[in-house]
């Protein structure tokens, strides 16, 4: 284990008390805490700026869409384009541009003004190959005997070096002839479209890079995350100006946490700490913080997603202002905009989870729902950082946060967790204001039901049992693994897709109990994701985002954009379960 520099403790309490201060006391003391949010949306959210690069890039998309028509169009694109000279002389020639009679310009006119006044997509990202990449790293998953597993596994490891960039300084010293957020240290990008680092995609390219040995660049990628939050307040969607109005789900504490189970890496445990405290505030805070009673009168302060933005989102303007074409008030549409950016924060963007009918995009309802998944991430935040307090001796945050836990262990067992079921339910809270704090379950399946047993806390023997039999005879386990739920509404957040970190969190739930028939269930979906994720390897050639869980070596679908590869997360399951689990020399990899 790394030894500490006792002034670095000294300064880092001084930092800390004044940041626990700030984020805990002085609220209380000063009652600056906005009151329960009992209403669904509240009329003075706050609304992240735009600028004027973003602005101009939006118009820029619309005018492709009309000129290029809406087949195989990525509005994404549009807003990831550095500029070459300022935007002030670029305007000025765009606004010479001859139109249409619908806005569009030429084919030719648009493509010459593209490569005379920006750089292509992703030319403010360098390649930068990992500095700890070894091809065969020492003690690289020594449970895997099979050598047609390894084979393929040291590939899976090869593709760090795909994904692997670095921020150009042109970002840094010119930032408004960029959306790409400047970031200190190299970066693993998802890949495909997703150029950008990803907040909560990151917890499981780190835990691919721990599998991988290559402990220096997943601490650069938590380096990366905690300098945004001193930047922000909090981690944004990803690393564009266009996602710093809201977050993903909080899984930085995570990182850290297992890093420093890996590494023992003190220094990166006292660097993040106020960072993580600074982020806690912003979850349980102003438009995220909701107080409901529970059936006993006691009150539970829980967590939502709420975007700070009630425009299209820039990345898919075009898209969402199809999609809000069908409102014709104002204020719907400006509502529906906020909620469609909230639902991005969920990381589950999208899904009938988040909709009142599972057929109408338009009733997405995500500041509604307290999440059962985001306070779960939030009460193992809660039990990372009293954990990592205690490592850098700051009893008064353990203590506070061992409390934090504790409080909302309480509401899991008494607002979450559906006894009739057996599963943890999210809860839609009431948008009428004479019906202050009530609630109910949404009792819909979804994988996310089962994501707290990823949390060890709210292990039972008796819940283990129940959730174990409710999951069995849910309908969401299926030949490649894991349904995201059981309705098929055409998003990518539904079935028959199922995503990595979803089967990640779910099977190390499972492992990690006392249950012998959890643990062998654990096991066999594990099997079935390495089986699918292989065939599909095999067949295409490249890592997918997401997979059709019916059909082993079947890729997913669905959604607002094409199936993209890579896949920074889908890797990283991959290795971490490879670690986890092992693969016996004499056990098939070939679908069955």
């Amino acid at each position: 284990m790394a030894t500490s520099n006792p002034n670095k403790i000294t300064d880092l309490s001084s930092l800390i008390q004044f940041s626990l201060f700030i984020c805990i006391t002085l609220p209380i003391i000063i009652m600056g805490f906005p009151p329960p949010q009992y209403l669904c949306v509240n009329k003075s959210s706050p609304v992240t700026p735009s600028t004027p690069i973003l602005t101009f890039l939006e118009r820029l998309q619309g005018t492709a869409l009309k000129t290029l028509g809406p087949d195989n169009f990525d509005p994404k694109l549009y807003v990831d384009l550095p500029l070459k000279y300022d935007l002030k002389a670029i305007e000025q020639e765009f606004e010479k541009l001859p139109r249409d009679q619908i806005g569009g310009v030429s084919v030719m006119e648009l493509e010459l003004f593209m490569e005379e006044y920006f750089d292509g997509v992703g030319k403010d990202l360098v390649y930068a190959e990992p500095v700890d990449f070894v091809a065969k790293p020492i003690g690289f998953l020594p449970k895997v005997e099979n050598k047609e597993v390894r084979e393929w596994a040291l590939e899976i490891h090869s593709l760090w070096k795909n994904l692997s960039r670095r921020v150009s300084m042109a970002v840094k010293e010119r930032p408004h002839r960029h959306t790409l957020l400047f970031l200190p240290g190299p970066v693993v990008v998802p890949g495909s479209r997703f150029r950008e680092v990803y907040y909560w995609d990151s917890y499981w390219v780190v835990r691919g890079l721990l599998a991988s040995k290559l402990y220096d660049t997943a601490k650069a990628m938590v380096t990366n995350l905690v300098s945004m939050i001193e930047e922000y307040g909090f981690v944004p969607n990803g690393a564009r100006a266009y996602y710093t109005n809201r977050s993903q789900p909080p899984l930085l504490s995570s990182m850290v946490h297992e890093i420093y189970r890996t590494t023992g890496d003190m220094d990166l445990v006292e660097k993040a700490l106020p960072a993580l405290l600074k982020e806690h505030h912003f979850w349980n805070s102003g438009i995220h913080k909701v107080t409901i009673k529970d059936s006993k009168g006691h009150n539970h302060s829980l967590s939502r997603y709420y975007a700070m933005w009630d425009k299209p989102r820039p990345e898919s303007s075009t898209i969402d202002q199809e999609t809000a074409s069908k409102l014709s008030n104002v204020a719907d549409r400006a509502n529906l905009y906020r909620e469609l950016a909230s639902t991005a924060e969920s990381g589950w963007d999208f899904s009938s989870r988040w909709m009142r009918n599972s057929s109408d995009l338009t009733t997405l309802a995500t500041t509604s729902i307290l999440p059962v998944d985001l306070n779960a991430f939030l009460l193992k935040m809660e039990l990372d950082i009293a954990c990592l307090a205690k490592v850098v001796g700051e009893k008064h945050i353990e203590e506070s946060f061992l409390e934090a836990s504790r409080a909302r262990k309480e509401a899991f067992n008494s607002v979450f967790w559906n006894e009739e079921m057996g599963q943890w339910l999210d809860c839609w809270i009431s948008c009428s204001p004479t019906s202050k704090g009530t609630w109910h379950h949404n009792r819909n399946v979804f994988a996310s039901n089962f994501i707290p047993l990823w949390i060890e806390l709210l292990h039972s023997d008796h819940k283990i049992e129940k959730a174990m039999k409710s999951f069995e005879a849910s309908g969401l386990l299926h030949p490649a693994g894991i349904a995201t739920s059981l309705t098929n509404s055409g998003q990518q957040w539904d079935f028959p897709n199922g995503w990595a970190p979803v089967q990640h969190m779910i099977i190390e739930g499972m492992a990690r109990t006392r249950s012998e028939r959890a643990r062998s269930m654990a096991e066999d979906i594990a099997v079935r994701w390495l089986r699918t994720n292989y065939a599909s390897y095999k067949e295409t050639g490249v890592m997918h985002e997401k997979y059709d869980v019916q059909q082993c070596g079947k890729y997913g679908g669905g959604g607002e954009y094409t199936p993209q590869t890579g896949f920074g997360w889908t890797n990283g399951v991959v290795l971490a379960l490879l670690e986890e689990f092992g693969w016996p020399n004499d056990q098939k990899l070939d679908c069955e």
